[in-house]
């Protein structure tokens, strides 16, 4: 291959690799949680058990105190997070970090220009649909709090798939460039808690709360100062002054994707010819 066509490798910025450790992070609260749920449910007292009042009393507390640590666990490690997100940081987004008039750099043009501001609504619209019937199930009594924790949970990672795989906002809505220029950035929080509000509880409604704090505050300062939204008008946003530099690194996975794809497909043919 010829080396002025081959894809010039990148490292991992800081902020990429926090990126990565919150994922990994979130993904290890997510499958301990799983096993924790699924193992007490599995061991749910039989029937017979349950028509006791001691062995129901038994049952719920146990289901409770499972809940409480789950949602303990949860609460502590995302109100981190979102209140270390009310400041400016050197290890967030520019995609959150662009509210602040700290990263507002003037281009010296005065046209602001956001063409993903539309499809906001239908976001928000969607993702209540998404949501809608699962709170509607709970409130039947189909499913049951851990399993609207454990939905949480799976949002959080989902969330940083988005930042660094693919985004389904991104690629079928929003036709943002990146996450640094991401209109809904900030919603992340709200979006990733919004089966919690279903779960009556100081936790999840202190959660759901800071989580709200942050989508208003995000909403109001683009309301007020929509050009730090605006690559055109604030040159935080373009491209030379990431300090994220994700394209990059998703650029490098497609390509590894392809080349995987293509080495099988021609593995597959080899195969069939020696079959032959």
């Amino acid at each position: 291959m010829n080396s002025s066509k081959r894809v010039k490798k990148k490292r991992l910025t800081a902020v990429s690799i926090w990126h990565f450790v919150r994922l990994t992070y979130r993904a290890v609260l997510f499958v301990v949680f799983a096993v924790i749920y699924v193992d007490y449910r599995v061991t749910l007292p039989d029937v017979a058990v349950l028509k006791s009042g001691a062995g129901l009393l038994t049952d719920l507390s146990h289901s409770a105190a499972i809940r409480n640590a789950m949602l303990g666990i949860v609460w502590a490690v995302f109100m981190v997070e979102m209140v270390l997100r009310l400041f400016p940081s050197r290890l967030e987004s520019p995609g959150c970090q662009k509210q602040f008039a700290g990263t507002y750099i003037k281009t010296g043009q005065t046209e602001i220009d956001i063409p993903d501001n539309n499809a906001t609504m239908l976001v928000a619209l969607v993702w209540v649909c998404l949501n809608a019937p699962i709170g509607m199930l709970y409130m039947a009594g189909i499913l049951d709090a851990g399993i609207l924790i454990l939905l949480s949970c799976a949002y959080a990672v989902c969330d940083m798939i988005c930042i660094l795989f693919f985004c389904p906002f991104q690629s079928w809505f929003l036709k943002n460039k990146c996450c640094g220029s991401c209109r809904i950035y900030n919603w992340d929080y709200a979006m990733m808690f919004t089966p919690l509000f279903f779960v009556s509880s100081a936790y999840t409604w202190s959660l759901i709360g800071m989580s709200l704090v942050l989508l208003m505050r995000w909403e109001v300062t683009f309301y007020r100062y929509p050009e730090r939204f605006s690559e055109r008008t604030n040159e935080y946003l373009r491209c030379k002054n990431c300090t994220e530099k994700l394209c990059a690194h998703k650029k490098q996975l497609h390509s590894l994707w392809k080349n995987v794809a293509a080495f099988t497909a021609e593995r597959t043919k080899r195969l069939r010819r020696e079959e032959e």
